[in-house]
């Protein structure tokens, strides 16, 4: 992975450099972990414009992950969505990635963050493919990893938390160091549920099947895939999955911001089919390209330009 740099970002309401855009060592949120955050990709479309790929879904999501952990957001929708888009433009980019999070700042310490302000940053930079430009057609190796994934009554599931992503760092350091590419984490009944970042789907006999949303994160681009599926004609279920389903699946593969669609090629050391792309996800892949390249008419609604 590379550092990442940029020229500009979004703090609290104005712009500052990028080397400038720093936080007190008390930040409540660096302490306590309680904070939420959005994962968002703009691509470059073959008109040659910037567009943000379902903008509004991941905004609504970063304020339900702040209402679900009782933050309350000192901007509207639609004042961080123009941020959003004016941080790309600072930062002279049409295609890359945006980090917006609202977390807490310094001021009281212990559990009980009491008065301290809360605060919201936007980031945006350069980025690549999260697994590896080779990944999108050779796909990855993936293992099942020894952590579970999260109880929703333990710790609640449907926002994107700060803290909560201790538990996919522990899982994927694992994979890393056992050789791996990616961690698949089952929920505590033993079924699985998702990656460390990522949707996962499995073909088999035609049949594209998903895990429900019980303990997964409703994933923007696991929604868009479900959506383009059905709409090619293709059966999709959402389901309990078995981990030794995965490894007799036709097809594997991954969705999610930073992934987008990412084949797996082999679990556990047990090669998926013949170890290659499989046709479904390859035709899922290319749809989402396109549509992303503003190729795709049909969901142009899903694009918002500069």
């Amino acid at each position: 992975m590379v550092a990442v740099t940029g020229e500009k970002i979004w703090m609290d309401g104005e712009f500052v450099d990028w080397a400038d855009a720093n936080v007190h060592v008390l930040t409540h949120t660096l302490h306590y972990g309680l904070g939420v955050f959005e994962g968002i990709r703009s691509y470059r479309t073959d008109d040659g414009s910037a567009a943000v790929f379902r903008l509004p879904e991941h905004v609504r999501r970063l304020f339900d992950s702040a209402h679900i952990n009782l933050l309350e957001v000192p901007f509207s929708h639609d004042e961080i969505q123009a941020a959003i888009l004016e941080t790309l433009g600072q930062n002279h980019l049409s295609e890359g990635y945006i980090r917006p999070i609202v977390f807490i700042g310094d001021g009281e310490m212990g559990l009980n963050p009491g008065g301290n302000a809360i605060r919201v940053a936007i980031i945006a930079y350069e980025w690549g493919k999260y697994l590896g430009e080779e990944s999108m057609e050779h796909g990855i190796r993936a293992k099942v990893s020894t952590f579970n994934r999260h109880f929703p009554n333990a710790k609640m599931t449907k926002g994107k938390t700060c803290g909560d992503y201790v538990n996919s760092i522990l899982a994927k350091r694992e994979a890393l160091l056992d050789g791996y590419d990616e961690a698949i984490l089952l929920d505590t009944e033993g079924l699985v549920a998702e990656a460390s970042g990522e949707n996962l789907f499995m073909v088999r006999d035609g049949v594209l099947t998903t895990p429900p949303l019980h303990t997964v994160l409703a994933g923007i681009t696991r929604s868009s895939v479900i959506e383009v599926a059905r709409d090619k004609g293709i059966p999709i279920e959402e389901r309990t999955v078995t981990r030794d389903e995965l490894y007799i699946a036709d097809e594997l593969f991954l969705t999610g911001t930073a992934a987008e669609v990412t084949p797996i090629r082999e679990v556990d050391r047990r090669t998926i089919a013949d170890g290659r792309r499989g046709p479904i996800t390859k035709l899922l892949q290319t749809s989402f390209f396109d549509i992303a390249a503003g190729r795709e008419s049909k969901y142009e609604r899903w694009l918002t330009r500069l």
